[in-house]
């Protein structure tokens, strides 16, 4: 089985898995994500791989990390993910690639993850739900962190973090490649839906 059967089997498993564990039905987990009905039926049925924005979407929706939603070993207290099983979720041809490293759901989820931008390029994302956290840390190069229109310039060495609930973007307008680690903190939802 290569990686990106894996990949669709595991999410599509687990989507069932934590839609029934939430008790939202297809229509109410479609109308929470903003994603169709037949693309979650698409997705439980393994027959589709989704877009990185679609299954954050799920994710977000769920309450649960997009950890939760790929992995297909879920389960002891301590969990190491050697590099070989980080999930790179975005790549360009160009060079810049977004790793998914790990995540958990202590407490709602958190997510942790490893950014490679290359110059000229970037990602765009949408809101979060209201109360998700992020915090970064710029390792190498400069990267132009928009936050609800507003632009910060956080050079190597600097952390930062902000409330995620708002259009929020990462940009590269350096001339040299940036790396940095994000933590994504995700409240969790309730079981009610609320």
């Amino acid at each position: 089985m290569s990686d990106l059967d894996q990949l669709t089997q595991s999410l599509a498993r687990n989507l069932k898995r934590w839609r029934g564990e939430r008790g939202f039905t297809l229509d109410a987990l479609a109308a929470r994500a903003g994603v169709s009905r037949g693309m979650i039926i698409q997705i439980e049925q393994a027959r589709t791989n989704p877009s990185v924005g679609t299954t954050v979407k799920l994710a977000d929706a769920l309450g649960v990390s997009i950890t939760t939603l790929l992995d297909y070993e879920q389960g002891s207290q301590v969990r190491l993910v050697p590099e070989s099983q980080a999930v790179r979720m975005w790549s360009t041809e160009a060079g810049s690639s977004t790793t998914l490293l790990v995540g958990t759901e202590a407490r709602g989820p958190i997510e942790l993850w490893s950014w490679h931008l290359m110059p000229g390029e970037g990602s765009a994302s949408d809101p979060h739900p209201e109360g998700t956290v992020e915090l970064l840390h710029v390792s190498a190069g400069e990267l132009t962190l928009i936050v609800d229109g507003a632009e910060h310039s956080v050079p190597a060495g600097t952390a930062a973090t902000f409330e995620a609930h708002v259009p929020h973007s990462y940009r590269n307008d350096g001339t040299e490649p940036v790396d940095l680690t994000m933590a994504v903190s995700i409240p969790p939802v309730r079981r009610d839906g609320n």
